[in-house]
């Protein structure tokens, strides 16, 4: 490590992108926090050196490796073709973390399974579970690819449960959510629009990870209400199971 550098191995993010040429794990903080300012918006270069603070040779080297990755692009700055704007050209797939290992307990959740009564939608909530933790404990978040999951369920979903009736979609989508074993859904309130989810499937058994866990849930909700509203909307969830609650709280709105 070289001198005046502030972390380590052990705080380091690592970030990963899926390109044609393959996954890409991003372990500069340079080249970290430039694909953090990317994922927000596209920028000129000018904007990129001001934003991360370096010197523009430092940034002109790590925007070359991007673009020779395929992880990143550029196009003409359409007020100046001599400029370039720089935008991603990849699937951000998440982050592994050496902060966020967990301990591994999948016997817990396998036992946890076969001492309940066989139910299949029960062997499914084990199969998602165990996958998902058997990642974490490498350290790997697939928020970003369950959030993408979830909207792409959304849109297909919004057919069978749409209504011109704010009340009647919200009744279509807790009445699914209870036929599938999704959870039990509670409406907070309508303005502004509030979501409870009781034994939420997605995160109920989880490990306490001090953080929300229901990207899935979140993409369902988004692609749902954004399509209801004819304008996208924003899911924030405030209270999760992960997060040591009793149940899931989310909040739509406007984006």
């Amino acid at each position: 490590m070289k001198s005046g550098e502030k972390y380590s191995k052990q705080d380091k993010q690592i970030e990963l992108f899926a390109t044609s040429k393959g996954v890409y794990a991003i372990e500069s903080p340079v080249r970290v926090k430039i694909l953090s300012m990317l994922r927000k918006n596209e920028l000129s270069f000018d904007h990129i050196v001001a934003q991360s603070g370096k010197a523009k040779s430092t940034v002109s080297v790590h925007l070359k490796k991007l673009v020779n990755e395929g992880i990143i692009d550029s196009k003409p700055d359409p007020e100046d073709a001599r400029k370039k704007i720089f935008f991603i050209n990849s699937e951000y797939l998440g982050e592994l973390s050496h902060e966020k290992r967990l301990e591994d307990d999948i016997e817990y959740y396998v036992a946890s399974y076969i001492s309940s009564d066989g139910d299949p939608f029960e062997f499914f909530r084990l199969m998602f579970k165990t996958i998902r933790v058997a990642l974490m404990a490498q350290g790997i978040n697939i928020d970003p690819i369950l959030h993408e999951a979830g909207l792409k369920v959304g849109d297909a979903l919004y057919e069978r449960v749409k209504d011109n009736d704010i009340n009647k979609l919200l009744q279509n989508i807790a009445e699914f959510w209870k036929t599938h074993h999704l959870g039990r859904i509670e409406v907070k309130s309508i303005d502004p629009l509030i979501i409870n989810v009781y034994d939420c499937y997605e995160c109920r058994g989880l490990p306490v990870l001090g953080a929300p866990a229901c990207a899935f849930d979140a993409g369902i909700l988004k692609s749902l209400f954004s399509a209801h509203f004819k304008d996208e909307q924003t899911v924030k969830e405030t209270k999760c199971y992960a997060m040591g609650d009793n149940y899931c709280c989310f909040a739509i709105n406007k984006l």
